[in-house]
């Protein structure tokens, strides 16, 4: 029996995520392994891959979780070190429900679990998330059968093979790739997805160390990216990757090193995939640029509008069987890959299209960036509902309309300029989003409404 308290603080909307030793040990991985495998049990499934990324405390998290799920009858299949994306792989080529240890991007301290159903269907609040809680609460319905086993696979070639079979680059012009890791685990897969292609692939801490001695894994935090965007310009690269923690996501930066938008490469896979799959539908957040949905739209597809988080674009990707779907912060989606997302095989598609490009990455980005954004703020605030409710009321002459999809995205009368502040999950943050026709007029409403929601 555990405290639902706690349990509310590390199991999240989509994920169960903690400070090790404190929100989360292996005490308490064994029994959410009980709890979710009672439930794969229940749906008549009987088998689980679990895969773990480079943190410390990964490898005794995947054990205890193995021991949790064979208490309960389930076979386990241990994948050792992977990516998010290659243990989505191993759900989806295996058949098979899924766990990774992985906190992603978050510092040392923390791990956590992303769960998945056979062909990597998503685990959320909604779909047993708010189940394994009520079990770890109330305790876990007692198993008198046969325990599981427990055997070894390594699938790395298996899922980089996949992924090349997806994306053409056989005959592509020959590319100076920098990729920086981030010691994470694009350090292991991106080397294995790029051997044998017509790419020069210049590394930049592909040491695996959960520790991040050289910067936090996250490179949606602009400060993350500087070593990159250096590293590029130094190598005379093409194009530069950046990897998070668990290489799920990856950021581009062009030959000059500056940044390249995710919305701007959801905009170029999504068009990728409209020349493929004539008329198709394409998922994007509500933070992707308004470029994304004009290009869909341009270009014959079908644009749909989803809330912000992998759980909530996974089930409107199957719900309108769509082939791509992107968020602004470089999680891709694609029905190719179990509507689950990889940064890699966005990647790919990045590359497949400069190969073929015969200017630089710059050049070939630029009719995808229409407008300027301000990238996500966040603001600590006592009060979320409140303050949300004082930027409607402070911008109440200027609002043209007003969507609650998530958080309020606001659009601004006369202009094409929008705003989004929504409250983080798992934070007593606010997160703001801008964007408009310049970087002067982002500024502008930045400024205006950071004055209300700092105040």
């Amino acid at each position: 029996m555990r405290n639902r308290e706690h349990l509310d603080a590390v199991i999240k909307a989509y994920d169960v995520r903690g400070v090790v030793g404190k929100d989360i040990d292996e005490d308490f991985v064994r029994d959410t392994a009980a709890a979710y495998a009672a439930i794969l049990r229940s749906e008549g499934e009987s088998t689980l891959a679990i895969g773990h990324d480079m943190r410390p405390s990964s490898p005794a998290l995947a054990q205890a979780f193995a021991e949790g799920a064979t208490s309960q009858g389930i076979d386990v299949i241990l994948l050792g070190l992977t990516s998010t994306d290659e243990l989505y792989y191993a759900s989806g080529d295996l058949g098979c429900a899924g766990a990774m240890f992985t906190a992603s991007h978050n510092p040392a301290r923390y791990n956590g679990i992303k769960l998945c159903r056979a062909g990597a269907r998503p685990v959320g609040q909604e779909t047993g998330l708010s189940e394994i809680k009520d079990m770890l609460v109330n305790g876990v319905p007692e198993y008198s059968g046969k325990p599981g086993t427990i055997s070894e696979k390594n699938v790395l070639d298996g899922y980089a093979a996949f992924l090349n079979s997806l994306v053409d680059l056989s005959d592509i012009r020959p590319l100076v790739v920098a990729a920086d890791a981030a010691n994470g685990m694009g350090g292991l897969t991106a080397p294995a997805v790029f051997a044998g292609l017509p790419v020069d692939l210049r590394p930049l801490y592909f040491e695996l160390d959960g520790t991040f001695p050289n910067h936090e894994a996250n490179p949606l935090d602009p400060k993350n990216l500087v070593d990159l965007q250096k590293f590029v310009v130094e190598q005379g690269a093409d194009i530069g990757l950046g990897f998070d923690g668990d290489a799920d996501r990856c950021f581009v930066v062009d030959e000059k090193g500056h940044p390249v938008s995710p919305s701007a490469i959801c905009a170029l896979v999504a068009e990728r995939y409209l020349d493929k799959f004539p008329g198709a539908t394409i998922i994007h957040n509500l933070i992707t640029s308004k470029s994304v949905p004009e290009l869909i739209e341009e270009k014959g597809g079908t644009p749909v509008r989803t809330r912000v988080g992998h759980s909530f674009i996974k089930a409107e990707m199957a719900k309108h069987k769509a082939a791509f779907g992107g968020e602004h912060s470089a999680h891709y989606y694609f029905q190719e890959f179990w509507n689950a997302d990889s940064g890699m095989l966005a990647a790919l598609h990045v590359l497949a299209a400069l190969g073929k490009y015969e200017g630089t990455l710059s050049e070939m980005m630029a009719q995808y960036m229409r407008y300027e954004d301000s990238g996500e703020i966040n603001s600590t605030v006592k009060d979320q509902k409140a303050t949300v409710q004082a930027v409607l009321d402070g911008m109440a002459d200027k609002i043209e309309s007003v969507d609650h999809l998530d958080g309020v995205t606001v659009e601004l009368k006369g202009t094409d300029a929008w705003f989004n502040v929504r409250a983080s999950n798992t934070e007593p943050l606010l997160r703001l989003n801008v964007e408009a026709k310049t970087k002067e007029e982002v500024q502008q409403i930045v400024d205006e409404v950071l004055s209300i929601i700092r105040a």
